[in-house]
């Protein structure tokens, strides 16, 4: 009785060890991919739909950031033009010469 409560006691940290390891890793996700194919296909249809979801939203933000670009684009000249000097001649018209 002693030997198998001693065991189980130094086999639990051991398992432990195993399992948090690149290898009880690795072992989780094949079980995982074989879950995946096994499944119904509930679950391939949601994969699919979010994946196509993922290609829209990715669209999406390309075409948020070509906005953006051409909006600060924009902004960045008519700074530009606000700072460039309004010229020689002054045409208000109260100045006399």
């Amino acid at each position: 009785m002693l030997v198998l409560i001693a065991v189980l006691v130094l086999l639990i940290p051991i398992l432990a060890i195993v399992l948090d390891s690149d290898v009880g890793k690795a072992i989780a996700r094949r079980l995982e991919r074989r879950n995946l194919r096994e499944g119904d296909g509930a679950v391939h249809d949601r994969l699919v739909y979010l994946e196509s979801e993922l290609e829209r939203l990715t669209g999406e933000v390309g075409r948020l950031d070509e906005e953006n670009q051409f909006f600060q684009k924009l902004l960045a000249d008519r700074s530009e033009r606000r700072s460039l000097p309004s010229g020689a001649i002054d045409e208000t018209p109260d100045s006399e010469p």
